[in-house]
């Protein structure tokens, strides 16, 4: 039989652990006295106020959760923490701050307690626009809980909205770090980072520099569109034609999509090199791996129209406009061309049919976050601050293949 004691003794020992450990998740000694966890839970106000915050009636959801603080004889933290946030939702700044700078105080708060009420009050700094308590606030958080991405992204996104780059661009290599480098998102924030402290440079008349700093973008990720139109354009300044050429050639290579941007450089600087052919072969190259890319057949067209080609322009043209049927840019240049060759009867008519079911608007951009809308091309959401996330919303083509079914221009 005593041979079994020492094992008896282990399992009554870790019965007695097991107690322990339950007991002190279900309560907390705070104050002198022990508090039920579960007991503010249980109460009906805690779980109206939840209720009341997912249909988002953020009054309604103050008055529940206040009342069930008072009723559970508590100040269970959770709760204090969420009322002050729907303060600040509310607009009631002061009120969130001073809420969350008193449980500050509570001597007995765990490091990541303390992490997470500071955190809070770091947003209520920020939505009062009181920058510099804010930046000071998300970095104490940082302190405490260096692993805390929120706070983390709330710092870059506060030096960015301070063009303050270089601190953006070290806060966004600390997030890094925290998912392994793997995710892309962060390899193309930093490139865009990067890119905007080139711009900087540029700025500052530092063009060797900033230079140097487009193409540590490019090498961040290739697909930082704006860092090849800046590095072509420091290269063109600096009288390096050659270079500016092969930096705009690489992000209609890289990036297909956004090619367009460069379309008028490119197109100036092979006629300042005296092969304007290039800029055709550049088109139907982007034509030919993607046919629906109607921004390279309306560049092509304005070529060919400014060398008197029209009809081969209208083609391309009427091309074009089956895969973007309320591209205004389109429909202007189609005028311009049909006004060049007299208005014929027969081409006005072709025109006429495929607009017959276009929709026009003047907000093509819409950003994939948040659905803000732009009249252009935005590198940064002014809105939910992200980086690289406007995509052209386009409606369905008026036709399948209307083109298959009109007469072809006669030559």
């Amino acid at each position: 039989m005593s041979d079994y004691l020492p094992l008896l003794g282990s399992l009554f020992a870790l019965l007695i652990g097991l107690i322990v450990g339950k007991a002190w998740e279900r309560y907390k000694l705070r104050d002198g006295r022990w508090i039920d966890r579960r007991r503010l839970r249980e109460t009906p106000h805690y779980m109206l106020g939840l209720n009341f915050l997912v249909d988002q009636q953020v009054d309604q959801a103050i008055d529940e959760l206040t009342q069930a603080t008072s009723v559970s004889n508590t100040d269970a933290l959770e709760i204090q923490m969420i009322l002050g946030n729907l303060y600040r939702a509310k607009g009631q700044v002061g009120r969130a701050i001073t809420l969350h700078q008193s449980l500050l105080q509570r001597p007995d708060l765990t490091k990541l307690e303390q992490a997470y009420v500071q955190l809070c009050l770091a947003l209520d700094f920020r939505h009062g626009g009181f920058i510099d308590r804010a930046l000071e606030a998300f970095q104490e958080v940082v302190r405490l809980d260096p692993r805390n991405r929120y706070a983390l992204v709330n710092l870059q996104k506060l030096y960015e909205e301070q063009d303050q780059w270089a601190d953006a661009l070290r806060i966004r290599a600390e997030i890094a770090k925290i998912g392994g480098g793997r995710r892309p998102e962060d390899q193309q924030i930093l490139a865009f980072l990067t890119n905007e402290i080139g711009t900087a440079r540029v700025s500052n008349g530092d063009a060797d520099a900033a230079g140097r700093t487009f193409a540590e973008a490019i090498d961040i990720d290739t697909r930082t569109a704006p860092a090849y139109l800046n590095l072509g354009d420091i290269r063109e300044k600096q009288g390096k034609l050659a270079e500016a050429i092969q930096a705009w050639e690489s992000l209609a290579r890289e990036v297909p999509d956004r090619a367009h941007l460069a379309f008028e450089r490119l197109e100036r600087a092979y006629a300042m090199l005296g092969s304007p052919r290039r800029f055709v072969e550049l088109c139907e190259r982007l034509i030919t791996q993607n046919p629906q890319d109607w921004r390279a057949r309306l560049a092509l067209a304005k070529h060919l129209a400014a060398q008197s080609r029209h009809r081969e322009a209208l083609e391309q043209l009427l091309e074009a406009l089956p895969h973007n049927p309320h591209g205004l840019a389109i429909h202007a240049q189609i005028w311009l061309t049909l006004s060049a060759l007299g208005l014929d009867p027969l081409l006005v008519r072709r025109y006429m049919t495929l607009t017959n079911e276009a929709v026009f608007y003047f907000d093509p951009h819409v950003c994939t976050r948040c659905r803000y809308r732009s009249t252009e091309l935005l590198w940064q959401c002014p809105q939910c601050h992200e980086w690289n996330t406007f995509v052209e919303e386009r409606l369905s083509p008026a036709k399948d293949s209307p083109t298959a079914e009109l007469e072809p221009i006669e030559p």
